[in-house]
């Protein structure tokens, strides 16, 4: 692991690393803040995916999470969203391809090889952290935006486990009915829909659910709102009864104003599950 950058912040470290994934068979690059806490022994963490576009550092430099994640002396993780590099399959479109993994393990050409952002996520980067870093495997909550947010419900759903609490800001919540999920989902999974559905938010809340608290919140006024599909989603968590605050908030778009005018919410929210 190399360290590319470490810097004080909010009386804790915000650092950037970078290292060879064994997930992935490229260099991967993210972010860790660690509280003041960090120096005296393990402290609670907090997952943060990110979206559409991003690397590691929009969330990191963008969301303000590091002021409350200080206050509650949790530490926060900003994983990349792909594989990049040479030799790294891409994609004109902003959608697919480098910046737009989906937090899935591909099996089809040409994304196979380095696209296996599930493994990454669930198994190579948390090997990474919790041997290499003072972070409590056994308190852990999951949070992202957008595809971030996709991947921190299925996630979370899939190994509850692992997660006292999960969250999310403007989920992509049912991509197999919506252009953000199906040109994907086939691209890396294939043509055959069964094997999408453990990659959607929605139907995961109808066929498990998850075994702690949830949040989520979407802006009314977001302008891919068609694309999340928040309504369907709110239906399967009503259908199940699930523990769960769901929050449509006025007029809040899908920016990283939205972002992080709701982070303490959000930040306080798994820190009360993870000092419970």
């Amino acid at each position: 692991m190399e360290t590319i950058s470490e810097n004080a912040c909010f009386g804790g470290t915000q650092g950037v690393y970078k290292h060879a994934s064994a997930a992935t068979g490229t260099d991967m690059t993210f972010g860790l803040f660690q509280p003041a806490e960090a120096q005296d022994g393990p402290v609670p963490v907090l997952w943060y995916l990110s979206g559409l576009t991003c690397t590691h550092e929009n969330a990191m430099t963008k969301a303000g999470a590091q002021a409350w994640a200080a206050e509650q002396g949790i530490a926060l993780i900003f994983p990349d969203t792909s594989p990049r590099g040479d030799g790294v399959a891409d994609d004109d479109a902003y959608d697919l391809g480098q910046g737009a993994g989906f937090y899935v393990n591909a099996t089809q050409d040409p994304w196979a090889p380095h696209f296996q952002m599930w493994d990454y996520i669930t198994e190579d980067l948390p090997d990474l952290v919790f041997n290499n870093f003072a972070l409590d495997a056994e308190r852990q909550g999951i949070t992202g935006h957008s595809m971030g947010g996709h991947g921190a419900l299925t996630i979370a759903m899939t190994l509850p486990e692992r997660f006292r609490s999960v969250s999310a800001f403007s989920p992509i919540c049912n991509p197999t009915a919506s252009d953000w999920g199906t040109k994907q989902l086939g691209a890396y999974l294939g043509d055959d829909a069964t094997k999408w559905v453990a990659h959607d938010a929605s139907l995961l809340m109808k066929n498990v659910g998850f075994d702690g608290p949830m949040l989520i919140d979407t802006g009314t006024k977001d302008q891919f709102i068609d694309l999340l599909k928040p309504e369907t989603l709110a239906s399967a968590i009503a259908a199940r009864r699930q523990e769960a605050v769901f929050r449509m908030q006025p007029g809040y778009d899908h920016s990283y104003f939205f972002v992080s005018t709701f982070m303490e919410d959000h930040v306080s929210f798994h820190a009360e599950a993870l000092w419970a």
